[in-house]
């Protein structure tokens, strides 16, 4: 029945006449799964449909940049790092994000503290990216060898007959408020931000069925990429893109039906796989769109055959529930084709990407310290465990000449479609400063997601920061 649904919506989209409207037809697949949908994937809460201009001095204004720092970085919940990453006490991760940094530490078994990376007496970096991950017993500073314990108590002043008027409590390490959810570490540098719970609403109920927190850093790539922060996230934002970026995928991703829905600070976009784009000029058979599919799926060899009389979207549901059953065992039967089968991709202003189900990824993306036309893009491989949890892999930096190939951990094939958005990035950041044009425009619905991270963007730059119940 999928296939019918979608051979008539091909049929129609020739004529540009679309046999739903946008982002039902995600609802009409659920229709024909085999097992029992959750509840989640058939909430709804698309935007108002409406284009949208950003002014394009956003992606490259000095200015704005500086906004970003004191209005965003300053005050917004932002994810730092990984709870594995910080395993024992004593352990120690460096956070930068623009011009600041901060230390976030395991100071007892279940206790995470965050402090700006900065000693009280001259401001030098009390820790070096170098001695992160060790089991530190204090933060004692290079420069002038002032030392303060992990719970950011003032524990020794060389020289203290030379600071009479010092106060050992006024010189305690201010404390960034720390939020945690699905094994992440968020942090807050405003001492009077919002509850983090409030911040992120109901977004962990997305993850209940397959939680984050059940997962391990498989792998860890960074890269410095050459364009601004929020163009490079937008690549990840919509499946607009990847009639043209990603042409391969059309056999086996319906892009043009991907369900956008936002709420509070989050929002979502769901994209149908084993299911052809309406965008092709033919139709691929079952065999035809798991040939296409199961590369990126499995990574196995040889290829799938599809069984007679099973859709490729089944098929392909039934692989991938056996595969993580080798994991999770007979839990695997709980979850619907959709949960095995589709891309469901979130994001978390400011800049967190994680997607839900049995998808392993998670993206991330942060200004390049001072400058507005790089950004550094981390790629996380979040995968399940059975028995003791695996230690979480070292990030791997890759160099300005390296592409996401270089990142071997992630996989050939995720590479190879990083790859076609790193091509863009570059092109984006030049076109924007070239053009005439004074704003970019994101449409009505395919890019929705993107507007509304501007929605909240823009009120967070101006003074009305705060939760929002409904996107606009």
């Amino acid at each position: 029945m999928t296939i019918e649904i979608e051979q008539d919506r091909m049929e129609l989209l020739k004529y540009q006449a679309p046999a739903f409207d946008p982002g039902t037809f995600y609802q009409h697949v659920l229709d024909t799964d085999t097992r029992e949908v959750p509840e989640t994937l058939r909430r709804q809460n698309p935007l108002t449909q409406r284009t949208e201009d950003v002014p394009v001095e956003t992606y490259f204004s000095p200015e704005v940049h500086q906004q970003e720092v004191e209005r965003i970085w300053k005050r917004a919940w932002q994810m730092a790092c990984r709870e594995e990453e910080i395993p024992e006490v004593g352990d120690t991760l460096v956070y930068n994000i623009a011009t600041l940094s901060f230390i976030v530490a395991r100071v007892a078994p279940d206790v995470i503290k965050a402090y700006p990376n900065a000693c009280l007496h001259r401001g030098r970096k009390l820790v070096d990216e170098a001695t992160c991950a060790t089991r530190l017993r204090e933060f004692k500073c290079a420069f002038h060898g002032f030392t303060w314990n992990l719970e950011g108590d003032l524990a020794l002043v060389p020289a203290a007959w030379d600071f009479p008027d010092l106060d050992p409590e006024g010189w305690h390490l201010p404390e960034v408020v720390v939020g945690r959810w699905g094994g992440f570490v968020f942090i807050n540098p405003d001492p009077g931000a919002e509850p983090f719970e409030d911040y992120i609403g109901d977004l962990p109920d997305h993850f209940r069925r397959a939680p984050l927190e059940d997962r391990y850093i498989a792998a860890h790539v960074a890269k410095i990429v050459p364009c601004n922060w929020k163009a490079a996230q937008e690549a990840f934002m919509e499946s607009f893109h990847v009639i043209t970026t990603h042409p391969q995928l059309l056999p086996q991703s319906s892009n043009f039906d991907a369900q956008y829905d936002a709420w509070g600070n989050y929002s979502r976009a769901i994209s149908p796989n084993f299911l052809p784009s309406a965008f092709l000029s033919w139709f691929p058979t079952d065999q035809e769109i798991m040939d296409a599919s199961v590369d990126r799926r499995l990574d196995v060899e040889p290829a799938v055959v599809v069984p007679e009389g099973v859709s490729a979207r089944e098929h392909g549901a039934h692989m991938a529930r056996e595969a993580v059953r080798k994991v999770i065992g007979d839990e695997a039967d709980k979850f619907c084709d959709a949960e095995m089968a589709d891309s469901f991709y979130f994001t978390l202003f400011p800049n967190i990407h994680p997607w839900a189900a049995f998808n392993r990824l998670t993206f991330r993306f942060r200004p390049n310290g001072n400058d507005p036309n790089t950004a550094i893009q981390d790629v996380y491989i979040l995968s399940p465990f059975s028995g003791e949890r695996p230690p979480a892999a070292k990030v791997h930096w890759l160099t300005a000449e390296e592409d996401f190939t270089a990142g071997f951990e992630i996989g050939g094939y995720l590479a190879r479609i990083l790859n076609q958005d790193l091509f863009n990035m570059p092109k984006v950041q030049e076109g924007l400063k070239a053009t005439q044009k004074q704003t970019v425009t994101f449409s009505k619905y395919q890019e929705s997601k993107i507007r509304h991270f501007y929605t909240l963007y823009d009120a967070w730059l101006s003074e009305d920061a705060g939760v929002f119940s409904a996107p606009r």
